[in-house]
């Protein structure tokens, strides 16, 4: 990860967008900003590593915009934002990003999750860094290419989040273990585990089972062992 990497924040405050791109460049990155959902979704590219949304924002709002940017990229998508109840972290995981944070918010830990984000991105994603194992592992009609990280049910390709892609991968290299949601957690997110994080692991295997089952409802691939937790048959 040597060269700058660029992050895009969407925010229609001009003082939040002003110490945050300040907060980062300070720490190397380059910054885009975007003053609402629309400008956001418009200017993502191929360029951009990891984009930060608010959720309340004029034209489109971050929920609509992270939908829509997640037809572009794969890039991890961090909400900043002042809703804090459950149900808008619930509502952010199941459009497709990859964390969360409240405002008014911490310089630190936001400079923290922005360097863990990008970390997980470009290890996983294996934009600089190549898988080391097999590169194709094959569970009934699914398969993971470990090199090119493409996924595939029935020969067709879905698209996965960055964690999303960690969850599945890491479950597919143990198949049939099974795993707490304190696993999944600890594992994959690299942070302390709460009993709150329940509902995070919760809204992100169950978008699996949407892009991985044919019946989401009756899931076949990734089983609930109750009381235990998941696994991959």
């Amino acid at each position: 990860m040597n060269d700058p990497k660029t992050i895009l924040i969407a925010d229609d405050n001009n003082e939040i967008r002003e110490i945050v791109r300040v907060l980062l460049e300070s720490e190397n990155y380059e910054v885009i900003e975007a003053v609402d959902g629309e400008d956001a979704v418009n200017k993502v590219t191929d360029r951009i590593d990891l984009i930060i949304l608010d959720i309340m924002m004029p034209v489109k709002s971050g929920f609509k915009a992270c939908i829509d940017i997640r037809e572009k990229t794969s890039a991890p998508i961090l909400f900043l934002t002042a809703k804090t109840q459950d149900s808008d972290k619930y509502m952010a995981f199941s459009v497709g990003s990859d964390d969360y944070m409240s405002k008014p918010f911490s310089y630190t830990e936001l400079v923290y999750r922005v360097k863990a984000l990008l970390r997980r991105y470009y290890v996983y994603r294996g934009k600089e860094k190549a898988a080391a194992s097999s590169n194709l592992i094959q569970i009934r009609d699914l398969s993971i290419n470990t090199d090119s990280h493409e996924v595939t049910v029935d020969g067709k390709e879905i698209v996965l989040t960055d964690i999303e892609y960690q969850i599945l991968l890491l479950m597919a290299q143990h198949q049939r273990k099974i795993f707490s949601a304190q696993n999944l957690y600890e594992s994959v997110w690299e942070e302390p585990y709460f009993y709150s994080c329940n509902n995070t692991v919760m809204v992100h295997i169950r978008n699996l089972r949407k892009k991985t089952e044919h019946d989401p409802q009756e899931p076949k691939l990734i089983k609930t062992v109750w009381g235990k937790g998941y696994r991959i048959e």
